[in-house]
């Protein structure tokens, strides 16, 4: 029997997290207001962020942890509205 993991990163593609943020924040522009790095706030694609990700650990570990904050929102919205 496998153990799933609890690590809510483990498994997703960066390609599909950067999707996810650029929806939730209705764009790169309130993106690049979260993480100011210049592939998001420069003529910006989800092509060209992940090149410049894919090269540079310590934006991608902003982004990751950006995500993480907006998974436990989303949990935190759906508490709400769910009451």
């Amino acid at each position: 029997m496998q153990e799933s993991s609890k690590d809510p990163l483990h498994g997703k593609r960066l390609d599909v997290i950067l999707e996810e943020l650029v929806e939730y924040y209705e764009g790169f522009e309130k993106l690049g207001e979260q993480i100011s790095i210049k592939c998001f706030t420069d003529n910006p694609s989800i092509s060209s962020s992940l090149k410049f990700l894919r090269k540079t650990p310590w934006a991608r570990t902003k982004v990751e942890s950006l995500y993480l904050f907006v998974l436990r929102q989303k949990k935190r919205d759906e508490k709400k509205s769910g009451n």
